[in-house]
Parts: structure tokens; C-alpha cells; sequence
């Protein structure tokens, strides 16, 4: 039996009677149409449906057709974890309560989100000799019972965050694997969920996997299925995603976890002093530990020197030329790596070998990384060197990044050079007037179909948007405190239920440290983005209080569905303009001008236009929801680029001036 999904849609259909004020929304049977004719011809998609369309169901009924009535596997991928469980822990079980016949539906996670139940036993069998902090040990208790209680065996399951030391040593590794050899295999979580995986019909991941699997597949490798066709939600995501999965990075900090969780010579608690070795061969384990001193010496100079190079090189820390610095770290973890091996031999426990397995193959991708960003063997990438210097005891935190300048050539050849069938979609993909130019451009899918579909909601009755023309400059003297007035006076212009949304860490700190303790006072419960805990946390505390006030940088202006009362306010303190020194910015900008091109207007300006639009659409999630939009950035009315962000709000809405209204 087929899957009819205008009758499923109908408003006396099967999804009506299970949801509750039901409505049809034309918006989402034409795109139901749209995905249904994209994913039949196998032609490219980019379809814009705006908040309230009801976009997910828009293109999973499409898909669950696909699965049945074609047999064909389809793969959904989200930027958010919150929207992928909102799939597969809503939408999905939804669909499967109306549809005639059964499919599977599956939640990819990446494996080191799994616990090894083999590795957990271990650890917790030596964790007095692996850890010395005595919490981290609790810790190691604490996952043991909740082996035995999990339902999947990832993380997320946990009801807190585990320490990375402690997670490092139960987690799911293919390198230190044991196949059908491990006396846990049957049981094994990641297995059980590769081989759902292997069947599923319906796969549902995030963009960072997807990526990550079809930047494999381009070296011939890969760890999903086969798949006929994918739909990326969540779309104005995917060309950094694809430009970050196509690099690679190094960090001073992996190198330093590597050395720690091998030897840690402070403490004498750590992998190699655990090893029981075969006729009593204690010089392999000296010779193993002498070798990551040697690692810790050459990291150690490594990073030195490039220290210094940053101190003589761009303030952008871009570095334009191979071979600035020499590579003094390879050498000493391919001897390192070579001391593990002759060790795998001498290990009584097999399960150590194993062990040795996955910390051989670290060391392999750390010279491979090393490699790659020393020599620069990634071609149409930028590189450069970020973090933060020595200072005083704290831990320096340098790290070598390598990022795809140009996601274009790599998306047509890897994602749309073949027969899958490719859908996008998301609530911001053009800059203006219906324009895809900018999304088709920059993805590489100049020959995709577009349809852009409005927003069922009412916005010209449900927000107001307000401009303050009163901001002085940001470089002006006196800025942040004349920001503070402004975000304290529109705060409590709505008694709370306040978004601010600030475009740098800077602004945010400064104009949350002002203006907490007033907050406190009046009753606002402050919520700051890096210093009150974890997104998901700081948005469950927003939505339990109604006077809430929430700082947050670019996490919080994407991905993030608080309705109701809960939030009345999105303040917008700064268009949201790439910096023009960023590295990656700076060399997509030299790009465009090699072609001719202008890149204030053919990327700043777009890219800018859909953050803006992100931001906006905070504000009205459902058909009741009702507040106002305020941005303290008076360019959008004295530069002549201003008008394509007042264009770009939603249709009808009316623009005031702070001034004007604070009269009425």
C-alpha cells in the first residue's frame, strides 16, 4: 500500500487526530510535493521553508515513501543534535503510527559516542592505576552502573557529561577493537547499533558525520551504508561543516592527552605502567615510556616554535607558505609508535594489545596531521595557527587548523557528481527578493531546482521590530556601556523573556558582567553562553523562568525553539558580519577577487543576511507567539546595504525607530 501524503496531511487525516489544534498549512503540501518530485528525478533541491511551515514532516513523508514503496534507503541529516531527536524520538514514531507498513528508522551516532562495555569493565578494574584523582575514579563507579541501566550505550544517555580523561578510557575505539574475539561482542552497543545501522531503511545523523563519511568516501573509505538519496536540513549549515570535514586541524592539547594517558610521569598512574609483559621484559616498557619523554621534549620545542613564529607573523595568525617551521614532533612519535609495537608483543592480557592497537593508530593520525598542516599537502585550503600563548602555570593552547577556502568543487564532485538524490532545506537559504544565487554558488549546485515557501505565521501581527539609530560607533569610546543602557532599557521594556544576541565573546562578557548584578536584583535570572553551563542546560533554565535573560553568541542565533511566553525579546546587538581578518574569511575574500568578483557584496553581505535572518527568526515559533525584535545597529538605516536586511525580515512587518516608539 502506497503512502498518500496529502490524505495523511488532510485536516480529518490519521496526523490530525494525534496532534493536537491541528492545521493544514499549504506551505508544507507544496514542499511535501516538491521533495516527492526532487527525490523521484534524482535533480539537486534547494527549498526554503519558512518557521511554522512544518518543514520535517514535509520531507519525511517523501522520504518513508521512498523506503516503501521503492525500497530505497535514505539518509536525513540535521546541524543540531536537538532537531535529531526531535526525528527519531517524535516525528518519526509519529509518521510509523499512520503509515501502513513498518520501516526502520535509525539514530547514527558517531562510535566514540558509545560506551565499550569490554573497556569499562577494564578500566574500572584498574582505574586506581589508571586515574589519580580520586573524583575521576568515582567517576569510573558511576559509568559502571549505568552500563548496566542504558538503553543505547552513548553519552547522552548519561545524566551528566563524563570527564574526557574517563571517557577516553571507556569509550567505543575501532582501533583497539577485538571484533567477534571480544567476550562482550554480543552485547557490544556500537555493534548492536551498526547493525541496525547496516539495515535501516531511514538513517538520521548530523551534518559533522555525514561529512565526515563522504570525506572518506572521497579516499575510498566510509562508514555508512550505501544510500539513494539525502536530505540536509538545517542547510545554511552545510558549507562550513564541509569546508571543516575536508581539513584538519592539530592541536598542543592532543598531543599532551596522548603523552598523559601513556605515561604520566608526575603521578606514575597511567596506560604503560599497568602492562603485565611477558618474562619479565621491564626494558621494553622503559624504552615505550623514554619514548614518550621524547614526544613530551618534541612537542614541547614543536609548539615553542611556533610560538614564536606567531609573534612575528600576521595578528591573524595565518600562515601563507609550507614549512615555516621545521617538523621536529614526526620523528618522535613514529619512534614512539614503533617502541608500542615491539610492546603489543610482549603483553599477557590480549586486551592490551589491543589497547596498543587504537594508541599506534593515534600516533599514525597525529604524523599524518602534523604533516599535512607543516607541509601543507591539503590543496584549497587556509591555514593557520590559533590559541592562546604561555602565560604564567596555565597550560598553553595553540592549534594548527587547515579549512576548504572553496566547498563548491568537493560538494559537486562528492555530493552532487553522482545519482543520489540531494534535497536542502532550511528556514534561511536566500539573501534577498527569493535569490539562491548566493546558496547554489557557494555549494556547488548551480543547476538545482529552488522554491522558496513563506512562513504560515502572521508576522506582521505578532512581531514588532525596533531600530536603534542612537548607537555610536563600535570603536567609539563609551561603546559597550552605551550597549548595556540600551539592552537594559529594552529588557525591561518586556519584563525579561530576553534573548541577547551578540556577534563576539568580547561583547558578550563585558555587557553580561554590567548588567548581571542590576538583573539580579530586579528579579532576571541572567543566563550567560560559556559560563552557566551547557546550551541545553542554559535553554531549560530560560524557558522555567519567564524573566529570564539569555547572552548568547552564534549558537544561540540558529538551531534554538523556545515558544511562548517564555521568549518575548531578541535583541540583535551588531549585524552579524564574518571578521574580515579571520583566516578562512580573508582567503575566500582573495578567491572572489581573483575572479573578478567584489567580496563585501558577494559574501560578507550574504552571509551576514542569512545570520541575520536566523536571528530574526527566534522570536515567533508558533501561531500564538508574540514579541519584538530590536537591533542596536543603526547601519541598517544609514548605510545603503541597510536596506537588504530590512528587506530580508519577515513580509509586512512594520520597522520603527526606539526613539519613535518609546512615544507612543
Amino acid at each position: 500500500m502506497g503512502v498518500d501524503a496529502e490524505l495523511l496531511l488532510h485536516p480529518e487525516g490519521p496526523i490530525a487526530r494525534r496532534i493536537p489544534q491541528y492545521e493544514l498549512r499549504p506551505q508544507q503540501t507544496a514542499m511535501v510535493r516538491a521533495v516527492d518530485s526532487a527525490l523521484s528525478t534524482r535533480r539537486p533541491l534547494l527549498i526554503e521553508a519558512g518557521t511554522g511551515t512544518g518543514k520535517s514532516f514535509g520531507y519525511l513523508l517523501p522520504a518513508v515513501r521512498r523506503v516503501l514503496e521503492h525500497g530505497e534507503r535514505v539518509v536525513v541529516v540535521t546541524h543540531t543534535i536537538a532537531l535529531q531527536e526531535q526525528l527519531h524520538d517524535k516525528d518519526v514514531p509519529l509518521i510509523r503510527s499512520v503509515v501502513p507498513d513498518e520501516f526502520s528508522a535509525v539514530l547514527v551516532k558517531g562510535r566514540n559516542n558509545y560506551v565499550s562495555r569490554r573497556r569499562m569493565e577494564r578500566t574500572e578494574q584498574r582505574a586506581d592505576r589508571l586515574l589519580s584523582d580520586p573524583k575521576a575514579q568515582e567517576e569510573v563507579g558511576a559509568l559502571s552502573r549505568w552500563v548496566d541501566l542504558t538503553s543505547d550505550g552513548t553519552r547522552s544517555d548519561f545524566d551528566f557529561a563524563p570527564r574526557g580523561d574517563v571517557w577516553d578510557l571507556v569509550r567505543s575505539d575501532s582501533g583497539n577493537c577485538m571484533g567477534r574475539k571480544c567476550p562482550r561482542h554480543d552485547s557490544c552497543f556500537y555493534q548492536l547499533a551498526r547493525r541496525r545501522m547496516e539495515s535501516g531503511q531511514l538513517l538520521i545523523c548530523n551534518h559533522a558525520l555525514f561529512f565526515s563519511d563522504l570525506a572518506l568516501r572521497a579516499r575510498g573509505a566510509g562508514f555508512l551504508p550505501a544510500y539513494d538519496h539525502v536530505i540536509l536540513d538545517e542547510a545554511h549549515a552545510v558549507e562550513d561543516v564541509a569546508c571543516e570535514q575536508f581539513g584538519t586541524s592539530l592541536a598542543e592539547g592532543s598531543v599532551r592527552h596522548l603523552i598523559r594517558v601513556l605515561h604520566d610521569s608526575r603521578r606514575g598512574r597511567a596506560f604503560l605502567d599497568t602492562l603485565e609483559l611477558k618474562d619479565g621484559r621491564e626494558s621494553a616498557r622503559v624504552s615505550a615510556v623514554q619514548a614518550v619523554r621524547q614526544v613530551a621534549t618534541a612537542s614541547e620545542q614543536f609548539f615553542d616554535a611556533w610560538e614564536r613564529w606567531g609573534q612575528q607573523a600576521e595578528s591573524n595568525g595565518r600562515i601563507r607558505s609550507p614549512g615555516v617551521v621545521s617538523d621536529t614532533l614526526t620523528p618522535a612519535i613514529g619512534e614512539l609508535k614503533g617502541r608500542l609495537n615491539l610492546l603489543r608483543e610482549l603483553c599477557v592480557q590480549e586486551g592490551d594489545g589491543y589497547e596498543i592497537d587504537a594508541y599506534e593508530d593515534r600516533c599514525e593520525a597525529l604524523i599524518g596531521q602534523t604533516k599535512a598542516l607543516v607541509e601543507q599537502t591539503i590543496s584549497g585550503c587556509v591555514y593557520w595557527l590559533e590559541g592562546m600563548p604561555r602565560s604564567g602555570d596555565a597550560f598553553r593552547r595553540l592549534r594548527l587548523a587547515a579549512t576548504a577556502v572553496d566547498a563548491a568543487p568537493i560538494l559537486r564532485q562528492h555530493l552532487f557528481g553522482g545519482k543520489t538524490g540531494v534535497v536542502l532545506t532550511s528556514a534561511t537559504l536566500t539573501t534577498g527578493a527569493g535569490s539562491f544565487l548566493h546558496a547554489r554558488t557557494r555549494l556547488g549546485c548551480e543547476d538545482a531546482e529552488t522554491i522558496e515557501l513563506g512562513s504560515p505565521f502572521d508576522h506582521a501581527r505578532q512581531m514588532k521590530v525596533l531600530v536603534d539609530e542612537r548607537m555610536p560607533d563600535p570603536t567609539a569610546p563609551g561603546y559597550l556601556s552605551s550597549l548595556s543602557r540600551r539592552i537594559d532599557e529594552l529588557v525591561q521594556r518586556t519584563d525579561g523573556g530576553a534573548f541577547v544576541l551578540c556577534t563576539n565573546w568580547r561583547t558578550l562578557r563585558e555587557c553580561a558582567g554590567l548588567l548581571r548584578r542590576a538583573f539580579g536584583d530586579r528579579g532576571h535570572p541572567v543566563l550567560v553562553q560559556g559560563e552557566d553551563g551547557a546550551p541545553g542546560r542554559l535553554l531549560e533554565r530560560f524557558r522555567s523562568d519567564r524573566r529570564s535573560v539569555l547572552f548568547g553568541v552564534a549558537s544561540f542565533w540558529q538551531g534554538v525553539d523556545v515558544r511562548g511566553e517564555s521568549l518575548r525579546n531578541v535583541i540583535i546587538t551588531r549585524l552579524p558580519f564574518d571578521p574580515p581578518d579571520k583566516p578562512l574569511v580573508q582567503a575566500r575574500h582573495e578567491s572572489i577577487e581573483s575572479r573578478g568578483g567584489k567580496p563585501f557584496f558577494d559574501d560578507t553581505v550574504p552571509r551576514a543576511l542569512i545570520k541575520f535572518r536566523q536571528g530574526v527568526g527566534r522570536l515567533i515559533r508558533s501561531a500564538t507567539d508574540e514579541g519584538l525584535v530590536a537591533i542596536l545597529d543603526p547601519r541598517v538605516l544609514t548605510k545603503s546595504y541597510g536596506r537588504r536586511f530590512l528587506d530580508a525580515l519577515p513580509e509586512g512587518v512594520q520597522v520603527e525607530t526606539i526613539d519613535s516608539a518609546s512615544h507612543r
